[in-house]
């Protein structure tokens, strides 16, 4: 469907814009897409320019012919009920239960992580110090993956087997602890490699380092 426009962030930084990104361009669904600079000020994001894609001010947005959807995990949905024969949720009722349960406490959560370690694809790798929230996000994170590799991993190499929205929702936190070394162990590890090398994750990392824009405030 050609009629797809996907409007995206920075992608150095717009960790919610990888999102739908790397689940669509996975997945082989075809789509436009446009890149509209974040701006920052003092004060934070000022994102005005951004009401004319979504009332919220904020990326990503997919535009389906006159349908305009401005939610990440809304448009991971509305792009698995589109294209159901990509199996982006698991077809077990069970097994997707769960993996929807994953992605929303995503979605939900780690609010230490996301504040004090922000996406920065093409940051040198190094460690910073951090605080005992966002290190209580790390142990979630890791009780998270552990569980889902152990229940579910029988049958490939992501979160629940095949790559699903699950996956897509911990991409950014898979470079956040990439960029910030923030060492995994054992199937945690294995399941970083995995994302981390997956053609799609390259090619938004090979765009996100060739950006000229940076926000000092995401420089940590």
């Amino acid at each position: 469907m050609a009629d797809l426009k996907l409007i995206l962030g920075n992608k150095n930084y717009s960790s919610w814009s990888l999102r739908p990104w790397i689940a669509m361009t996975h997945s082989g669904i075809r789509f436009d897409e446009e890149v509209v600079r974040l701006d920052f000020d003092g004060d934070g994001p000022n994102n005005a320019h951004l009401k004319a894609h979504s009332p919220a001010g904020r990326v990503p947005v997919l535009y389906h012919g006159d349908l305009r959807i401005w939610e990440s995990l809304a448009i991971l949905e509305y792009v698995a009920e589109l294209f159901p024969e990509k199996a982006l949720w698991p077809n077990d009722r069970q097994v997707r239960a769960r993996a929807r349960t994953a992605a929303n406490e995503m979605h939900a959560g780690f609010g230490a992580l996301r504040s004090e370690l922000p996406m920065n694809v093409r940051r040198t790798p190094a460690r910073v110090g951090y605080t005992s929230s966002v290190q209580a996000d790390i142990n979630r994170i890791q009780e998270i993956w552990n569980g889902c590799r152990a229940d579910f991993g029988a049958d490939g190499p992501f979160l629940f087997g095949n790559f699903s929205i699950a996956d897509a929702m911990y991409a950014p936190v898979v470079s956040r602890l990439a960029v910030y070394e923030i060492e995994q162990p054992g199937a945690c590890a294995a399941y970083m490699d995995t994302m981390l090398t997956l053609p799609a994750y390259l090619d938004w990392k090979a765009a996100a380092q060739a950006e000229p824009w940076v926000i000092e405030a995401e420089e940590i």
